[in-house]
């Protein structure tokens, strides 16, 4: 943080980065040798098409890793030093699945899983969406309710595919105000992306009036009131494929023909044939989602981009997942338990194979950086202090209570200059290309030289806590539980120890070098 320690702190991000696995003294990232498999049927379906491509699979992930990526990946929150060290001193044999039990159970598994999906449902109150900050409340309520509640998969999706009211009194209803088209075209291009995967401007024209036709008969009015909206279904609207007031036929995405009757709300014959038990299309693009979620790349890659030339990876695990959906009754928690549990999903990130193809078929874990909202969260857990939130909407400005979470912010309105910066998706069309992860150079001179993070460090009541009174060795090792979930190899000691003892600065001031070191080594910024 000063320039003449420069050279004494990049040695820490040296000692301390993912990418020097190999060279620590104790290697924290992976067992030293691979573990008996649990008969988990992921396992089979995944090892079967790395056996036949010739790839080896990476080992297992240390504890150190697990503890880590577990509540990343379920949470999106980083573990605090305390749980970090419980975890790693547990010497109990189910201890990871009784954690990853313990986190699906948490608030903030729901926390995360509303921050996605309102990603993908486009909740915002300003333009293009134009929810409005009422419909924006209701509606993010409603979606993280339904996730905290582990309300079915299906019953999720016909509420939102044929509810009708007041945007204001219905949240439901918002799926088809949070569009920038209100038109059959407009509606039927958001079922595609959200429920089918597809990108439905790719389609044939046939097929794309085929599901417009469904969607035909959903109608908007006013009220007196500012802003609201009542969504409807009028059986005497007349546009697109839907020319005729009374009977009219449609096209499934599935090519089947079906005959709407008059009086009929054509988007009951879409939602029964899309939720009907042998129709694998939903559940299937469901578990991709989940999957890449978990994994950082789907089945079918990228997850809103099913088509027929555009394979799964794994045809045969895609379908079994899709069934253990259907099957359990659409509890997606049983999909997330299930891959969590999974060996896949707890090997290294360190390849055993160069082989192009190991990381399309999962021999190893994915390396990604953290979203915007987590990495926040991390740093403002760590340091003890909150950010500031506001909207333009409704005008002059809204401005949230402080302790506010990233990843529990409900409109995309509502932001701050961070979020910004590191690539919060501006929640404008639903695809996942939105959200930007990858570093920047802008990023990177944030996280080196602002003043923001560096008020963080230094004045932050968390950090302070967590190092009174503890001699450089000490701090250090409540500094990487409390970074890196983890305590530091001996190597990473002994550099702490002779930074501290080179007399150029004091014991705080060398805490707060190293954790500067820490905040801006790959290990951190990354979920690996």
């Amino acid at each position: 943080m000063r320039a003449s320690l420069l050279p004494a702190c990049s040695l820490l991000l040296a000692l301390g980065a993912f990418e020097a696995a190999a060279t620590a003294q104790v290697p924290p990232f992976e067992m030293a040798a691979a573990t008996t498999t649990t008969g988990n049927r992921i396992d089979a379906l995944v090892g079967a098409r790395l056996q036949q491509l010739g790839i080896a699979t990476a080992l297992p992930c240390s504890d150190e890793v697990f503890v880590r990526r577990a509540f990343l990946d379920v949470t999106g929150t980083l573990p605090t030093a305390a749980e970090a060290r419980w975890f790693l001193q547990d010497r109990a044999a189910g201890k990871r699945a009784a954690l990853i039990e313990g986190l699906l159970q948490r608030p903030a598994f729901a926390d995360y899983q509303a921050m996605r999906w309102c990603d993908l449902l486009r909740v915002k109150a300003e333009f293009p969406i134009n929810l409005w900050p009422n419909a924006v409340q209701a509606y993010e309520r409603w979606i993280h309710e339904s996730l905290r509640q582990n309300v079915p998969y299906d019953r999720f999706v016909r509420a939102l595919l044929l509810s009708s009211g007041s945007n204001f009194r219905v949240p439901e209803v918002n799926f088809f105000r949070a569009v920038q088209e209100k038109t059959p075209s407009g509606l039927a291009k958001a079922v595609a992306l959200t429920f089918l995967g597809a990108r439905y401007e790719r389609w044939p024209d046939a097929a794309r009036e085929g599901l417009e036709a469904c969607f035909a008969k959903v109608a908007w009015k006013g009220t007196q009131e500012w802003k609201e909206e009542i969504v409807l279904f009028d059986p005497d609207r007349t546009v697109g494929a839907a020319r005729t007031r009374g009977a009219f036929d449609a096209v499934l995405p599935d090519g089947s023909r079906v005959t709407i009757a008059a009086g009929v709300d054509p988007r009951t014959v879409f939602a029964d044939w899309l939720l009907g038990r042998d129709n694998l299309w939903l559940a299937r693009v469901q578990c991709n989602r989940i999957w890449c979620w978990l994994l950082g790349r789907g089945i079918v890659h990228e997850p809103d981009d099913f088509r027929a030339d555009n394979e799964p990876a794994n045809p045969e695990l895609l379908d079994w997942l899709a069934r253990e959906l259907i099957d359990s009754g659409f509890d997606q928690r049983h999909v997330f338990r299930l891959i969590l549990l999974s060996a896949t999903w707890q090997r290294s990130s360190i390849p055993a194979s160069r082989q192009p193809a190991a990381a399309a078929n999962f021999a190893h874990y994915a390396i990604r950086r953290l979203e915007a909202e987590v990495l926040i969260d991390a740093i403002c857990q760590i340091t003890g202090t909150t950010e500031e939130y506001s909207s333009p909407i409704p005008e002059p400005f809204t401005f949230l209570p402080r302790g506010q979470r990233a990843i529990a912010l409900g409109d995309g309105s509502t932001t701050s200059a961070f979020l910004e910066l590191f690539g919060r998706p501006p929640r404008d069309t639903g695809l996942g290309q939105e959200r930007n992860n990858q570093l920047t150079t802008a990023q990177r001179l944030h996280l080196l030289n602002s003043s923001h993070l560096r008020r963080k460090l230094q004045n932050g009541p968390g950090l302070a806590a967590l190092l009174r009174g503890k001699q450089p060795r000490r701090a250090a090792v409540e500094l990487w539980l409390a970074f890196l979930s983890r305590f530091p190899t001996q190597a990473e000691l002994d550099a702490v120890q002779q930074y501290a003892a080179s007399g150029v600065a004091n014991e705080r001031q060398v805490a707060e070098d190293v954790a500067w070191a820490l905040l801006n080594s790959a290990e951190f910024l990354y979920r690996h």
